[in-house]
């Protein structure tokens, strides 16, 4: 099965060909020639994907899915949330995203969030959303090289070290994105 994913991140596209395996081919943005920035304008995770993965059909006539993740932090009330990642500006700069974060928390000892992923498919015309939630605490330091965004100052429950930390492998086994993809993939499975 072909499918569009809406988008032209490297690191989230090979996480997820890990994520789907070999039953699926994924075409990016870039290899249907779409190259501008897709609107982001939606207040909530599940707008943001929908209205993504509207927008590549709508322009490709192709099966897609996009997603829309985002960091949400208790003491902050959610935040960043939705604007995960222009944070700290339009330029998405992860290292800028986490300062503010840093500088938003704190010494607060209540450094409890959850990352929470939001997929929109779009197959035969039809709009299906999957959910994937991991829960843990933010780090007071950066800590790993691997993944990208936040992932150096989230540690999910059960585990000591933050996801930058882990090998692909082992962060799939616990991700919010691996969780929704997961529920993507069985559905296409069925199909």
């Amino acid at each position: 099965m072909i499918l569009v994913f809406a988008s032209n991140n490297e690191h989230k596209i090979k996480e997820i060909n890990s994520l789907l395996g070999d039953s699926f081919k994924l075409l990016s943005l870039h290899d249907i020639n779409i190259n501008e920035d897709i609107p982001e304008e939606e207040h909530q995770l599940e707008g943001n994907a929908l209205s993504k993965a509207r927008f590549v059909y709508n322009a490709s006539r192709r099966d897609v899915f996009a997603d829309d993740t985002g960091l949400e932090i208790a003491a902050l009330n959610g935040l960043p949330g939705v604007h995960s990642a222009r944070f700290a500006g339009e330029n998405k700069d992860s290292s800028a995203n986490i300062e503010k974060v840093f500088s938003m928390l704190g010494d607060t000892m209540k450094r409890e969030a959850r990352f929470r992923t939001v997929i929109a498919l779009i197959l035969d015309k039809k709009e299906y959303l999957f959910e994937g939630i991991v829960t843990g605490t933010i780090a007071r330091t950066k800590k790993g090289t691997k993944g990208f965004g936040y992932d150096p100052i989230f540690v999910p429950d059960g585990k000591i070290c933050t996801f930058a930390e882990m090998d692909l492998a082992e962060k799939n086994t616990v991700s919010h994105r691996a969780r929704a993809f997961e529920k993507l993939k069985e559905f296409l499975l069925k199909h």
